[in-house]
């Protein structure tokens, strides 16, 4: 008898995709200015996550410290992490600006709250070198 196959949560179906999808993204403050406190972090989650789910996507994992944010999101084939990426950081500043407008004031200049660049690297699934390993061996002789 072969063995059942078990569903994995994490694996998610389309209409035409079967995918598997996660980046990990680390947004900076401008200047790196260390505008964070425990209160922005927990409202700069909850908006973060709001703008997942309008993607499609999962915020899996956040935090934070002074001046920068780690996200861990699952997302989709048909989101384009860059667009995604603009959205949370687009919303997220325009929040964070009016609702913590003293704070931020202080400490972010010439009205910007991010950086203009930020870190993506794909993760999850098996290391690289046992995914090469794999292809390799599915070769036909010819």
């Amino acid at each position: 008898m072969s063995p059942r196959w078990e569903p994995n949560a994490d694996i998610r179906r389309g209409r035409h995709v079967v995918y598997h999808l996660h980046a990990h993204l680390v947004f900076v403050t401008k200047y790196r200015r260390e505008v964070f406190n425990d209160d922005m972090l927990t409202r700069c989650e909850e908006i973060m996550r709001n703008v997942c789910t309008d993607f499609g996507a999962d915020l899996i994992e956040f935090n934070g410290e002074e001046d920068h944010v780690h996200l861990l999101v699952h997302y989709p084939p048909k989101v384009a992490l860059s667009a995604l990426v603009n959205s949370l950081k687009g919303v997220s500043s325009r929040y964070l600006r009016q609702e913590f407008t003293g704070r931020v004031n202080r400490f972010i200049m010439h009205g910007r709250f991010w950086s203009g660049s930020y870190f993506a690297g794909s993760c999850g699934g098996a290391p690289l070198a046992i995914v090469k390993q794999y292809i390799e061996q599915q070769k036909r002789p010819l």
